[in-house]
């Protein structure tokens, strides 16, 4: 199941039972269930505390993910800022929509066990966003 939350924002997210099946079947591709994920969209300011408190990091970021996964089933919390995402999305020069469904699937990738700390685990996790991207389009 996944639930959305809104902290310290005005943003509110459009297609959201289309968001819901296309994690459900992003799952599913990797062979694993969709458990209990909360995508909670939030400030800069939000997404820093959370930062600071619970990875003693401080800086921005767009998306925190926090696994709770058990097994073959991903549960998770997504914390991701509206703010970090606007601004990539400028600075990539895609639509906000587009680059907000790559930090969700992002989050995703990361509850099924995907990395992002080398150069290859980079390229890996980009080529998966890229796919799940474009069957987010077929739905």
């Amino acid at each position: 199941m996944v639930s959305y939350y809104f902290e310290d924002t005005d943003f509110r997210l459009k297609a959201k039972t289309r968001i819901k099946y296309w994690l459900k079947l992003v799952a599913e591709s990797e062979v694993y269930r969709l458990g209990n994920v909360s995508v909670i969209f939030c400030s800069d300011n939000y997404i820093l505390d959370i930062n600071q408190r619970f990875l003693q990091h401080d800086y921005f970021t767009d998306i925190i993910t926090f696994d709770y996964s058990e097994g073959d089933r991903i549960s998770g919390d997504l914390f991701i800022s509206v703010d970090s995402v606007r601004e990539n999305s400028l600075e990539y020069g895609t639509e906000f929509e587009d680059e907000l469904h790559r930090v969700i699937v992002h989050g995703i990738l990361h509850l099924i066990g995907y990395d992002d700390h080398t150069e290859e685990d980079v390229r890996v996790m980009r080529a998966k966003e890229n796919y799940y991207l474009s069957l987010y389009d077929l739905i």
